[in-house]
């Protein structure tokens, strides 16, 4: 028995040891030096108290063992039994949305036109708090809070890029229609977006309130309705790269924001038209040319779930991901769609995206029902009059969200524990305070994005 309990003592003590300061390691890579900090702290103390117990009386060892294999059976019993499943409400809505009504379109209109005088008609309540916006300096403007000369040059080559792609969205069908088994081409298109660059993909059949009722920008008449018979729609992301978004809301998040913005258009662009090569009608729907509303199309194709701050929460990256979709006539086979109540149930307790808010755009509270569906509904007019007033995109919500982390075997696994167990949720968000703080601090930038000398003349 005395051998027993203290190599035991021991072994616990090493395995202390060596995953926290496994973990701590894993964290300098990322940059993460609050919890670095905590697990080599973790480790040392953790491996001191169990080697200097395994030198106690018998008794002592005996009852710190009984002990830890208590704790550990209720932990297996409270982590790994999938207990504490939680209600979804209908998150479906019942009506199209008029896109003429999102910030960006609105954003888009141009004082005394045509189109300013009829929308403001018809919404007066917007009327105040858009003119008050349009007298900010303006996303990457010089006069904004964050400007940067030389970063603000790469997401305005990304954007001209999109913008450049917006008319490549759809184009001429080929005469000769090639038939195919659905679930082979179903199954050759996803790996060819793979093949492109997509992180994931899914199919789901395309329903009315994918689609928008009215055009608000991009092709097409202003306020024209929205008329699109396709069946099917391919939903894929790519993903907003975790380094990059460490410095959010500075430059660099801009700049990957509009990198993949890029990305998932280009990966769009060339699968529509490849369907349309076969002789299927396709259309890309790309960022400031979307007849479909991305990320709803995504979740109804598997690829995530809404949180609290609205985005689609996919199962590895989180929320840092950009969205493209292509919509066609071409039989496909649908993925199913599996609610995910662990995402839901985390966004409940979490709320660390609201917290780090600011401009106090995200709720605290619960789902809202809207249009028929229940979700957390944001701000979108402070969110973006803060975008016009730093001239990036923020994404502060993004780089605070516990499932943002990387996709490695660490986070992973813990990712593992949310979605089978609700009193692993608890764990998990109180470790995420733990090692990375209520409040995280911003991450260094890459060093290549912050080693450019210059000087300038600031004008106004």
């Amino acid at each position: 028995m005395t051998n027993f309990t203290i190599i035991s003592l021991l072994l616990i003590g090493a395995a202390v040891f060596f995953s926290l300061a496994f973990f701590g390691l894993l964290s300098i890579r990322e940059k993460e030096k609050r919890a670095a900090r905590v697990s080599f702290s973790g480790a040392i103390s953790g491996a001191v108290f169990f080697f200097l117990a395994a030198g106690m009386p018998t008794s002592a060892r005996v009852t710190i063992l009984s002990i830890m294999g208590s704790l550990g059976f209720g932990l297996i019993v409270l982590f790994v039994l999938p207990i504490g499943n939680v209600n979804i409400l209908n998150d479906v809505p019942k009506k199209q949305f008029d896109e003429r009504r999102i910030m960006f379109a609105r954003a888009n209109l141009k004082v005394g036109s045509p189109e300013y005088e009829s929308y403001y008609k018809n919404h007066p309540e917007d009327k105040l708090i858009d003119d008050r916006t349009r007298t900010k300096p303006g996303l990457l403007s010089p006069r904004a809070k964050f400007f940067d000369p030389l970063l603000f040059t790469a997401p305005e080559a990304s954007f001209a890029l999109t913008s450049a792609l917006r008319d490549a969205v759809d184009g001429p069908i080929a005469e000769t229609q090639l038939t195919f088994s659905t679930e082979e081409i179903s199954s050759y298109l996803k790996k060819l977006s793979l093949y492109y660059g997509a992180l994931d993909v899914g199919i789901t059949h395309l329903e009315p309130y994918h689609i928008y009722s009215h055009t608000g920008r991009g092709a097409g008449i202003y306020g024209a309705p929205i008329s699109l018979d396709h069946t099917f729609a391919i939903a894929l992301t790519v993903e907003m790269d975790h380094e990059m978004m460490g410095d959010a809301p500075h430059a660099p998040v801009v700049m990957e924001s509009a990198k993949q913005y890029v990305e998932s258009a280009r990966v769009a662009v060339q699968i529509a038209s490849v369907i349309r090569s076969l002789g299927y009608a396709a259309r890309a729907h790309i960022d400031g040319n979307y007849q479909v509303i991305a990320p709803l199309v995504a979740r109804d194709a598997g690829l995530g779930e809404f949180g609290r701050m609205s985005l689609l929460m996919t199962p590895n990256e989180g929320p840092r991901v950009r969205v493209g979709v292509v919509t066609t006539d071409l039989p496909l086979i649908a993925d199913p769609r599996s609610s995910d109540s662990a995402t839901i149930d985390f966004c409940n307790i979490c709320k660390k995206c609201a917290d780090n808010c600011p401009s106090q755009s995200i709720p605290f509270g619960h789902q809202e029902e809207v249009d028929g569906a229940f979700r957390w509904r944001i701000e979108p007019e402070s969110c973006f009059a803060y975008w016009n007033v730093i001239g990036t995109d923020c994404g502060r919500c993004m780089t605070v969200c516990p499932f943002s982390h990387p996709n490695n075997s660490a986070h992973n696994l813990v990712r593992w524990g949310i979605a089978r167990s609700v009193f692993f949720r608890r764990v998990a968000l109180w470790m995420d305070d733990l090692f990375y703080g209520r409040e995280p601090i911003q991450r260094p930038a890459p060093a290549w994005t912050r080693g450019v000398s210059y000087s300038h003349k600031k004008e106004y």
